[in-house]
């Protein structure tokens, strides 16, 4: 079936059809090219000249009056496109007035039209010599001066802006890794930065036109005042005093009608590049910002109103623009429709709206502050920034566990000493130390103190010996087998440590939700039918806070559904929710915990404690707790340093293997003491993992 609104090849196209394709920014962009084109082939009669000749001046005016009225040049990014049109439409003009000067000029001075006449016959005040030095001062101004200086400023700061850019990216990655803007903030940030690279660029090379215009001036007046008299004189009979004085006027009249829109044009560009910025396309410069301000608007209608009223100006095309820009500018006040400027009655732009209090409830989930001697941190040059290795930090993070880490927010603190640093979690504090630009951090991975001349000290994450030597022992460390790290990687790894930890408080009900919405397709449906009808979603952000207290990652979100849906009709223990997914996970735990050779290490309880732990359960149901004596308590708790101590010497990291019905309790004592010590039960062990006991409790 055919589209009603694509014509066929024999349709005829409707008035109505023609007038909406001229409507599209583009397509009326492309007829006027097209159009200036055909003007450089072409002759035009003199009537229609002067209304072309009247665009120039209004138009020249439109883009001076918009390039004031930005409050940055990245409102009128399009201005070097919109500068080759107009310098492009000034010399397809003044060929057809070449033309019209050469083939009517022995009729008198209105041969080249009414515009022409009236700008030779004032600027010259009877006196063509007048004529001749007016029109040379205003080439002399535009061209040396104000287009001369524009190049220059838009040279100087297109090499300043290029030098400053791995700067400004870097400050944009910062306050990204920080927290302060979003990633769609630093996208819009880095298009700007983009653009802003680009536009002195482009208008270092634009303002070229405007000084090629000044010069195809001079040459085109030449050509009019000597061919003019030689065509005139010897072609047409008309005396000689005669044909020097009406094809001067006309000549000069033709020359000033070309350089003043050109004059005015370059003081835009002036004002444009002594800001810098742009963005947007040509059609969307003459429509959206050439026509967006009413003020604008209103002051082409009065500079088209005066021109109408000089003394021999045609008054139709003057009168026309300016009443058409009059009620342009009358419409664009009453829709109010910039969404980029908000302007007050008194036309001032309005004052920002008072940040609320409501603002100052607002809590950092994760903020690092620095000590003013560690800001270097933040722009380190040799590769080994702070908010790079944060970056990385939270995508290796989000991988192992699951879920992706809040923003970290970086700021300094004065209260702090100069080499020191605090991390707080929620506003919290959850660790702090201090480390030495300039130096590197050696350990001796046997855990013994580095035999180096330094600082010495405790590592700030595991609290193990460590030394903070000059960089230029980096070489003789690595060789005595000790581990260098700099001081960004030792503040990263303290902030590893402490995340691990505060996972579970990290993952909020946003989060969790966040995680649901995520869900491929195919899974969606799962979780539809699960939340709420049979769990609520906080059950669900509990039992993943159990899963990240044991730092169990949750990446595989829909086995874990999966484990919640299934148990979930018959208990609403967490507890026991929780031992329901870790048996849907088991070949992830036993993966996560395997040693080097593929085995699964495991330290087992002995029948003995497993008999004394199911004894010390009290309760009914779901409500049992563990009442164990407290000598029994710190039996268990020393056979159990005892046996991963022998297991560490033997370079094993084993897990504690128990039975399912105690195995929530028994983790509940561990996490007391040894945090990191895994805990699985005999139900968590997938069928082909390869056991390999190292001792027995």
């Amino acid at each position: 079936m055919a589209d009603a609104s694509i014509p066929g090849p024999n349709a005829i196209p409707t008035p109505k059809e023609i007038w909406g394709w001229v409507a599209r920014g583009e397509v009326a962009l492309a007829l006027g090219v097209v159009g200036i084109v055909v003007l450089l082939i072409l002759p035009i009669p003199a009537i229609l000249l002067d209304f072309f000749l009247a665009i120039s001046i209004a138009t020249s005016v439109l883009i001076l009056m918009t390039a004031l009225m930005m409050r940055r040049p990245l409102d009128f990014t399009s201005f070097p496109t919109v500068l080759l049109v107009a310098t492009l439409f000034r010399l397809a003009l003044n060929i057809c007035t070449t033309r019209l000067i050469l083939s009517h000029g022995h009729e008198g001075s209105h041969g080249a039209g009414k515009v022409i006449e009236a700008f030779g016959t004032l600027m010259m005040a009877g006196n063509f010599i007048i004529g001749v030095i007016v029109f040379a001062i205003l080439v002399v101004v535009n061209f040396v001066v104000i287009t001369k200086g524009s190049s220059r400023i838009a040279e100087v700061a297109a090499r300043f802006t290029l030098d400053s850019m791995p700067g400004k990216q870097m400050a944009i990655d910062a306050d990204l890794s920080s927290g302060l803007i979003d990633q769609e903030t630093a996208k819009v940030r880095r298009k700007e930065l983009e653009q802003e690279s680009t536009f002195f660029g482009a208008m270092d090379g634009a303002s070229k036109f405007v000084r090629g215009d000044a010069v195809a001036g001079l040459v085109i007046l030449a050509i009019n005042v000597i061919g003019g008299i030689l065509i005139g004189v010897i072609q047409h009979k008309v005396p000689i005093g005669e044909a020097l004085s009406t094809y001067t006027i006309m000549s000069i009249g033709d020359g000033l009608v070309s350089q003043m829109p050109a004059l005015i044009i370059s003081i835009a560009a002036g004002f444009l590049v002594s800001k810098s910025g742009v963005e947007g396309s040509a059609d969307k410069a003459f429509v959206n910002q050439l026509a967006r301000n009413p003020i604008s608007l209103g002051m082409v209608s009065a500079t088209a109103g005066v021109l109408a009223l000089v003394p021999g100006m045609p008054i139709l095309p003057f009168a026309a623009i300016a009443a058409g820009a009059g009620a342009l500018a009358w419409r664009r006040s009453h829709k109010a429709d910039d969404p980029t400027v908000s302007i007050t009655q008194d036309g001032a732009a309005a004052e920002p709206e008072e940040e609320p209090i409501a603002a100052s409830l607002a809590i950092d989930e994760i903020k690092i502050e620095l000590g003013y001697g560690l800001l270097g941190l933040i722009n380190d040059l040799e590769g080994r920034r702070l908010t790079d290795q944060i970056k990385a930090l939270r995508r290796t993070l989000a991988t192992e566990f699951g879920f992706i880490m809040p923003a970290v927010r970086i700021l300094d603190n004065m209260r702090l000493p100069s080499q020191g640093y605090c991390i707080r979690i929620k506003e919290m504090e959850s660790g702090q130390g201090e480390v030495r630009l300039g130096h590197l951090m050696a350990m001796d991975p046997r855990g013994g103190q580095v035999e180096l001349p330094g600082e010495h000290m405790r590592e700030p994450a595991f609290g193990l010996p460590a030394t903070w030597i000059d960089d230029s022992l980096r070489e003789e460390a690595t060789f005595r087998g000790y581990t260098v790290v700099d001081p960004a990687t030792v503040l990263t790894t303290h902030l590893t440590e402490i995340l691990k930890e505060s996972m579970p408080d990290l993952l909020s009900y946003a989060e969790v939700q966040k995680l649901l919405k995520e869900l491929p397709a195919e899974q969606k449906k799962l979780a539809d039918d699960l939340i709420p009808n049979v769990v609520t979603a906080t059950t669900v952000q509990r039992v993943l806070q159990s899963l990240l207290r044991e730092r169990v990652s949750i990446r595989d979100l829909p086995s874990i559904l999966e484990g919640i849906g299934e148990s979930a009709p018959h208990t609403t223990s967490v507890t026991n929710l929780v031992e329901q997914v870790r048996t849907r996970l088991a070949r992830q735990l036993c993966f996560a915990n395997r040693g080097d050779d593929g085995t699964l290490p495991i330290i087992t309880l002995s029948p003995d404690w497993e008999m004394a732990f199911a004894d010390a359960l009290i309760g009914a149901g779901e409500e049992k707790q563990l009442a164990l004596a407290p000598s029994r308590l710190q039996d268990f708790i020393r056979g159990v340093r005892e046996s991963f101590e022998r297991a560490a010497l033997a370079g094993e990291s084993p897990v504690l293997l128990t039975s399912p019905g105690i195995r929530p309790y028994v983790r509940s004592i561990i996490e007391r003491f040894r945090g990191q010590t895994p805990v699985m039960s005999q139900s968590e062990i997938h069928p082909r993992a390869r056991l390999k006991t190292v001792g027995q409790i």
